[in-house]
């Protein structure tokens, strides 16, 4: 059980994708610090912004896998589908979910307009631009390469 532990967290395919989501993810909350002068906590586990922390890590899992296991291998085929899905989700059904979300929101902030009751905002930032996708899996890229 012990072994198990260790060969789990000695896991280049888990450790280097979490570093990566993670190392993101703070420099997000970083920046957001930074430019805002304000602590936002949910920057760490928040969707969206630059660079994509979804696209980094799919695309830096999928350049680990084609490193160590050849690109002919299934589980690098598995990975780069994995990757392309994840990529094209980002910047196309979430980040339309973030445009309606945002339209909603001013709906329901107009006075008159409507008679809806909120007790709190849709969440807006959900998906990525294709630029903030581009960078991610170049970072996620770049990184699997030098580890």
């Amino acid at each position: 059980m012990k072994n198990d532990f260790i060969m789990f967290i000695q896991n280049k395919y888990i450790y280097v994708p979490f570093l990566l989501w993670f190392g993101i993810q703070l420099f997000k909350l970083i920046w957001d610090l930074v430019t805002t002068k304000k602590f936002n906590f949910k920057r760490i586990m928040g969707a969206g912004g630059m660079p994509s922390s979804h696209s980094a890590v799919v695309s830096g899992l999928a350049t680990l896998v084609g490193k160590y296991e050849g690109v002919s291998s299934a589980n690098f085929a598995i990975a780069l589908i994995m990757a392309f899905v994840v990529m094209y989700d980002a910047c196309g059904v979430r980040r339309a979910a973030g445009k309606q979300a945002e339209l909603l929101n001013k709906l329901i902030e107009t006075p008159g307009l409507t008679g809806v009751q909120v007790s709190e905002r849709l969440v807006e930032v959900l998906g990525h631009t294709p630029v903030q996708v581009f960078v991610g899996a170049l970072i996620g890229i770049v990184v699997g390469l030098i580890v």
